[in-house]
């Protein structure tokens, strides 16, 4: 594959995620909803109990701490040092953190399982580079291992787009606005700083279809095994379910 071009200034993750604003507009995730997630999941994928399992983009490692404390061995990666620097606070003999961009190899592994959960995926500004991530996540697993990928149901959330929000943190007032350009789903944030400091940043992630995925797979030498709906597990229907979560196997 010819390697791409470096990017002509810094592509909007390395800066948006290493922020401390992120953390704070996304401060009330729902933990619950998250474990209990991950409950379904395991008790669907019933790894065994020496399972290693690779959390693929795991941000200061909420999943990562989870599925440790379930019993599994667990390595977490993401490009955000900040990110990482908060996650290797919990880590432990069986719970570790490295930064790494997905679009490299993975120096280690291989694993029986790799989560690549909450939209982490679809960033990159060039599709080939969501083929090589997934290429990497392929050889990064045990023969018959498995790769969940839980993404957001584009066709919904596109039809469903609210186009201006406003949410207040900690006194800090972020005004979002959300429009499709071009392949991408667009949510620009603009806030004033306690020191009156005017910031902009945007998330950019591309509008993936079933079919858009199911292509990269097959380039990926991925073998889709299903795909369900919500995080109760249930079938994927286009026009309703909140999510597209693919579990596939190499």
């Amino acid at each position: 594959m010819t390697p791409l071009p470096a990017p002509a200034e810094p592509e909007w993750f390395s800066t948006w995620f290493d922020s401390p604003y992120y953390h704070l507009l996304y401060h009330d995730r729902n933990q619950a909803e998250a474990q209990a997630f991950l409950d379904t999941l395991l008790t669907r994928l019933h790894p065994k109990p020496q399972a290693r399992l690779l959390d693929f983009a795991c941000g200061k490692g909420r999943h990562s701490i989870y599925l440790s404390e379930r019993g599994y061995d667990v390595t977490g990666i993401d490009l955000s040092a900040e990110s990482i620097a908060a996650a290797q606070r919990h880590a432990h003999q069986h719970l570790h953190f490295a930064v790494h961009d997905m679009r490299e190899p993975l120096p280690f592994g291989p694993f029986d399982f790799i989560f690549n959960l909450f939209t982490s995926f679809g960033y990159f500004q060039h599709e080939s580079e969501n083929v090589l991530a997934l290429r990497n996540a392929t050889a990064a697993l045990r023969p018959g291992g498995k790769l969940v990928i839980d993404f957001l149901n584009t066709e919904r959330t596109v039809r469903e787009l609210v186009a201006h929000e406003q949410k207040t943190v900690n006194g800090i007032t972020f005004q979002l606005r959300r429009h499709l350009d071009r392949d991408f789903i667009v949510k620009e944030i603009d806030f004033r700083t306690a020191d009156s400091q005017e910031l902009h940043f945007e998330e950019r992630v591309r509008a993936l279809s079933r079919e858009r995925f199911e292509e990269y797979f097959l380039l990926a030498g991925l073998r889709l095994v299903d795909v369900l709906g919500d995080y109760q597990l249930r079938p994927y229907d286009e026009a309703s379910s909140p999510r597209m979560i693919f579990i596939l196997k190499k």
